[in-house]
């Protein structure tokens, strides 16, 4: 990726893993960029914008004078944002929100951690099993995980099971054909279906907490009794490996568990919502749609709706809850987000010093009142015009 610069794709969605590694390398993007992105000669010149998500092909030495300078001055702003990267983001009245990141290694964690995030909200555990012939055994497994610990140096860590499914397929566990995997077995629902997985993954992990703290947690979680199965299979393998007693909790992905926060909250010991599934859910859009994914917007007044009630019901248990998904790394999500009452926004490291920087700038106070405003607005544009 040394020469690479970004990334111009013509199908795919803003929230897709191939728009993730790129936020993740810091890499501009576009996606769904049709088919005229694929009619462009071969070695054409080309200026992307990810901010606008615009690619301007075979364009004038001017045009590139500028676009450098853009370049330059966006370079500038980065630089003057890291001054006060490991600063922690609280408010101008006093309030103040855990800011972590979501890694695939730990060599993206050393990194997340010079870039000023505070632990890792999130550590995608799928890529460990990517672009290879067989699953990792549990030795593999632990001595990875271990090594994210001691990196982390004590630093809160919350690593994510297996989540294979949806937009991630592994050909050598010899999954079914889905004709539509994002509703499929995902997940948890795999994990329950396939325990020798299961049991590999959380025997590493409970050998691995016993060199730090680690936080498990379950993804594609539908129902309460899957919560209560998975917690005996972790008592069972932490059991046979003599491991240390860990945090338990699920992702808030599916709109039936954003319902009923109420009821899954006393089962668990956190939350993280995955913003960026929980909105295809709710509005029923593949978030790899490239005809559709402007539309998949977690800014949408139904999703914010589903997200306060999490917190809500969160907060009267005294469970904590975090975001992992996109909408935790965007400046105007994060303010909307800390204003509902999250204990903690977990991001891209590239997105850490700006979203600290943003909530710094502003009191707790103002953000409750802009995120009620955004409840109870009825389009993603009205709540991007607060």
């Amino acid at each position: 990726m040394r020469f690479i610069v970004g990334l111009a794709i013509s199908g795919g969605g803003p929230t897709s893993h191939t728009a993730i590694l790129a936020r993740t390398l810091g890499l501009p993007a576009i996606v769904a960029a049709g088919s005229a992105l694929l009619a462009a000669p071969e070695g054409s010149q080309a200026v992307i914008d990810g901010s606008v998500g615009a690619v301007y092909l075979n364009v004038a030495r001017a045009d590139l004078d500028r676009a450098e300078a853009v370049v330059a001055a966006q370079a500038a702003a980065r630089a003057a944002l890291r001054e006060s990267r490991h600063q922690p983001a609280e408010t101008t009245d006093g309030h103040r929100v855990e800011i972590a990141a979501n890694v695939a290694n730990a060599k993206q964690a050393a990194a997340a951690i010079e870039a000023g995030a505070e632990g890792v909200g999130l550590m995608r555990t799928e890529f460990l099993f990517l672009e290879r012939d067989t699953a990792p055994d549990e030795d593999e497994q632990y001595r990875i995980y271990r090594e994210m610990t001691e990196v982390m140096a004590g630093r809160p860590l919350i690593i994510r099971t297996l989540d294979i499914g949806g937009d991630k397929q592994v050909p050598y566990l010899n999954l079914p054909a889905e004709e539509n995997p994002f509703l499929g077995v995902r997940g948890a629902r795999l994990l329950l279906t396939r325990q020798d997985l299961l049991y590999t993954q959380l025997r590493a992990l409970y050998r691995a907490a016993k060199h730090g703290p680690i936080k498990i947690m379950f993804p594609m979680v539908t129902h309460t009794g899957e919560i209560e199965a998975l917690r005996t299979h972790c008592a069972r393998a932490r059991a046979q490996v003599d491991g240390p007693v860990v945090p338990i909790g699920i992702m808030v992905e599916v709109p039936a568990v954003a319902v009923m926060a109420d009821r899954f909250a006393p089962l668990v010991d956190f939350f993280s919502i995955g913003t960026n599934d929980l909105t295809q859910y709710t509005l029923a859009i593949d978030r790899q749609h490239p005809d559709l994914a402007a539309q998949a917007d977690s800014l949408h007044p139904a999703v914010l709706t589903l997200i306060a009630n999490t917190v809500r019901a969160a907060k009267a248990s005294g469970t904590w809850v975090g975001v992992c998904g996109g909408l935790a790394g965007d400046p105007l999500g994060a303010r909307i987000l800390t204003g509902l009452g999250v204990d903690e926004l977990s991001m891209s490291a590239q997105d850490v010093a700006s979203v600290k920087a943003a909530l710094r700038g502003e009191s707790f106070a103002a953000m409750q009142t802009l995120a009620e405003r955004a409840v109870a607005a009825t389009t993603p544009e009205a709540v991007r015009a607060l």
